[in-house]
This record gives structure tokens, C-alpha cells and sequence, in this order.
């Protein structure tokens, strides 16, 4: 990949670091940008390790989507002083999302960092590490990546992301995303195709294709059903998914594409965030609940088996307590496999933050505490429909808690563990599944792998 140099800096005499530890907030977004920068940091002659107090250089690649992911990075920054006082030659980087919304600030609140690389500036980390001008570097503009040049690289010797798109256009009231990511940017259907079949070639058998707002992607003539075809068709990639969905671009040819083309997995994340029409609108979300119902009424005509996922947020600015109401007597009514769920935090310079926020921290607390219980109902409910079916599942390794079971993902991205000796991980395995409960499905193996 081809990165431009920061501009206006001087060479570094200094010892260029030799080992780098990277930790990654938030998104799959980020994990995709940071197996990316490994990638270029490896190929530029870095070395990886998991002990942080060895590394040369210490990355947190950041996350701005709320107050508490900034303040996890915040502590994480006042915890990493320690390594800088006992080893002033270490350098400190801070990358992606917080880095592109504080920029210099950053710098002030926590002066032993070293380096501050926005969201379209990560990559040139190699190059901000050869130069300097004697204090921290700090680059946050954007429409300095080349996006084809992005060579995605594999999450794990089997999976891969490869993303779509950067940036967003939006705007939803609460989202700092595209302040942070900028306005959207597609990468073309040719890199992309290229992409997943030279990881096919390396070997992985399931592909996840990201974007901020996946289902808008359009480069030229190709739109985002399009280019599901194209990938399924000119690919040899046995399993593929997409995330993350908006409701106002999940159209009816995506849907039929899902039906049609057996390679794409049948899970569909798509954010609801409220059950009520008026907070939807002053969230920005420019669609009803009868619009979000219309499109999982169609997912689940048209597919035999789908899982849906989704997005929730309590105590938006204004919403009441009938209106949060609405919400519960929606997540009833569609049955969410599984649910993301968040109590309303302002972040700033969003449309959202010139609102009172006026719903009370405790009735937050207790609305959200209130939506997990039911979700967690719901969740055990839908994974007893689970109970008697075979599922395509592709194995990730050992259970976290147990050497005697292997973990898998089920076809509708369920976690499920069974027993069985000789199966690496990657195999693709045919599960039956015997048991449930709100988070886990157990099973059993119907035959050898293939």
C-alpha cells in the first residue's frame, strides 16, 4: 500500500523502534485498520509482541462512537506514562477515531504521546516514525488514503475483512462517525473481487465486507446487491457477510440476493436504535418502525432461515417513558436474535449534543437494565428454535473456557460448542444442535468435516 509522507518534518536520528504492541478499540472498522497496519509495520521491518513493556512502540488504535470508549483509551493513556518515565525513548502512537477528533488536544491532555494519526492518516505510521520536528506529530486530515491501495489482510488464517467503504454521510443526530471517518468513500468492484479471491488463494473461507453504512455502498454502476453478485460469482469464497446495514438502503434486491446466492451467511445486523417515531426522527434515522418492520417481515419470507441482530440506545434527549415503551414492545414483536444495547451519551459537535439531555442518568441505568433483561428473554427463546437443527458452522478454535469443547460459528453467527477430536480451526463443519441458552448453542458433529 501506498501511504504520502507527512509533510514539514525533519529526519528522526534517533533509534527507529524495532517492536511494535498494538491494542484496538471499538468497531470491526478497527480491526480491519489495525490487521492492515500490522500488516505494513511488518513489512516495514517491525516486529509484533504481546508483552506491551517489551514493545518499542505502543499503538492504541481508538474509538469515539461514545464517552466510555474514549475513556477506556484516556486510562489506558495515564497507564502507558509509566512505560514512557522508565523508558523515554519508547514511543507512544494514538490512531483512529479519538486521535481524529481531538487531534493537537490530545497531545495536551496526555504530553507524552508521541504521535497522532486521524482515521485517513494511520497508515503513514511507518513514515511519521522515521521523521520528526522535535515535538508529538499530529495528522488529522482527510483524503490522503489511496482506497484501492488498502490491501486487507486475514483476522484470523481463515477470515478476513475487507472493507467497502470509509466514512459515512448520514449525519444521525447521536453518531460522532462521520465527523471522525469523513464522508463516504467506496472502493471499486474490481479491487474489491481482486481482494477476496487473493485471500481465497491464502487460504480463507469466510469474508466479512464492512462499511460504515455497508448497503450504500455505489462505485460507478455498482451498488451494493451488485457487488454481492460479483463477489459471490467470480469468487470461489464458500462464506460471506456483510456489516453494517442502515434500514433506509436495505432494498429488496439485497434481500433477493441473500436468497439466491447460498454463499452469503443468513445474518443481517441492522440497527433499530428506538421503537418510536419520534425519537427515530430526532435521531435522524429517516425511517419508520413500520419501514423497519416491512424489511424483517420480507427477510424472513424470503429466506427459510435468517438471524437478525441489531442496535439499541435508551434515554435519547427527550424520549419518555412510554416512548422507551415503544421500544420494548418492538424488540418483542420482532424477536432479536441478539441485541447491541447502550444508555444515550452526548458526544460533542454532533447534532444531538445542541439537545437537552434531559433524561435522567438513573431512569438511562434503568431503562437499559430493563431492555437487557427482555432482550436476554428473547435471545434464549429464539436460540431454542436452534434445538434440532444442523447448522453450517465454521470452527474457531477452543472454547474460552474449556480445552474439551471447540468453539464454531453457526451460518447465522451464533456461537456454538461440541466435541470432537481432529478438526482444526477453519474446518467447516455440519452441527446439529442439541441445547440452548440465551448466549451459546452446544451440539454435535453430524459427520467429518470435508
Amino acid at each position: 500500500m501506498k501511504v504520502p509522507v507527512t509533510p514539514g518534518l525533519e529526519m528522526d536520528r534517533s533509534p527507529r523502534p524495532q517492536t511494535f504492541h498494538i491494542t484496538t478499540f471499538g468497531c470491526q472498522m478497527n480491526l480491519a485498520d489495525s490487521s492492515t497496519l500490522v500488516s505494513i509495520l511488518s513489512d516495514s521491518g517491525y516486529q509484533r509482541v504481546d508483552d506491551e513493556s517489551k514493545a518499542d512502540l505502543i499503538i492504541l488504535n481508538t474509538c469515539s462512537v461514545r464517552d466510555k470508549a474514549e475513556q477506556r483509551v484516556i486510562g489506558r493513556l495515564g497507564e502507558l506514562q509509566r512505560h514512557k518515565l522508565a523508558r523515554p525513548e519508547m514511543k507512544l502512537a494514538v490512531v483512529g477515531c479519538m486521535a481524529q477528533r481531538l487531534g493537537e488536544d490530545l497531545v495536551e491532555l496526555a504530553p507524552h504521546v508521541d504521535i497522532v494519526l486521524g482515521t485517513d492518516r494511520l497508515f503513514e505510521l511507518p513514515q511519521a516514525l522515521m521523521r520528526t520536528n522535535g515535538s508529538a506529530t499530529v495528522a488529522t486530515s482527510f483524503g490522503q488514503v489511496d482506497l484501492d491501495g488498502i490491501t486487507p489482510v486475514k483476522e484470523t488464517a481463515y477470515s478476513a475483512f475487507v472493507t467497502i467503504s470509509r466514512g459515512c454521510d448520514n449525519y444521525c443526530s447521536y453518531c460522532i462517525v462521520p465527523y471522525v471517518r469523513g464522508s463516504e468513500r467506496a472502493h471499486s468492484a474490481d479491487a474489491i473481487v481482486d481482494a477476496v479471491k487473493r485471500l481465497v488463494d491464502e487460504g480463507v473461507v469466510e469474508v466479512t465486507l464492512l462499511g460504515q453504512n455497508v448497503n450504500s455502498y455505489r462505485h460507478g454502476q455498482v451498488d451494493f446487491p451488485r457487488l454481492m453478485k460479483r463477489v459471490a460469482r467470480e469468487t470461489e469464497i464458500p462464506r460471506l457477510r456483510f456489516m453494517t446495514s442502515h434500514p433506509k438502503d436495505l432494498s429488496a434486491e439485497l434481500i433477493d440476493v441473500m436468497a439466491s446466492e447460498p454463499e452469503w451467511m443468513p445474518h443481517v445486523h441492522l440497527p433499530l436504535q428506538s421503537g418510536c417515531d419520534r425519537v427515530l426522527k430526532k435521531m435522524g434515522r429517516v425511517y419508520s418502525f413500520s419501514h423497519y418492520m416491512g424489511i424483517v417481515e420480507q427477510l424472513r419470507k424470503q429466506l427459510d432461515y435468517v438471524s437478525l441482530t441489531t442496535d439499541l440506545i435508551v434515554g435519547f434527549p427527550s424520549e419518555t417513558e412510554d416512548e422507551f415503551v415503544q421500544t420494548l414492545d418492538a424488540v418483542r414483536e420482532i424477536g432479536f436474535d441478539a441485541a447491541f444495547m447502550f444508555r444515550y451519551s452526548v458526544r460533542p459537535g454532533t447534532g444531538a449534543a445542541r439537545l437537552n439531555d434531559d433524561v435522567a442518568e438513573e431512569d438511562k441505568i434503568r431503562r437499559l437494565s430493563e431492555l437487557i433483561r427482555l432482550q436476554q428473554q428473547i435471545g434464549h427463546q429464539r436460540n431454542q428454535r436452534e434445538v434440532g437443527q444442523v447448522r453450517s458452522c465454521l470452527v474457531e478454535g477452543t472454547s474460552r473456557r474449556s480445552d474439551r469443547y471447540l468453539r464454531a460459528r453457526t451460518n447465522g453467527n451464533k456461537t456454538v460448542l461440541f466435541e470432537a477430536d481432529g478438526i482444526s480451526a477453519g474446518a467447516v463443519v455440519p452441527i446439529r444442535i442439541s441445547s440452548a441458552d440465551a448466549f451459546t448453542l452446544h451440539g454435535d458433529l453430524v459427520e467429518p468435516p470435508r
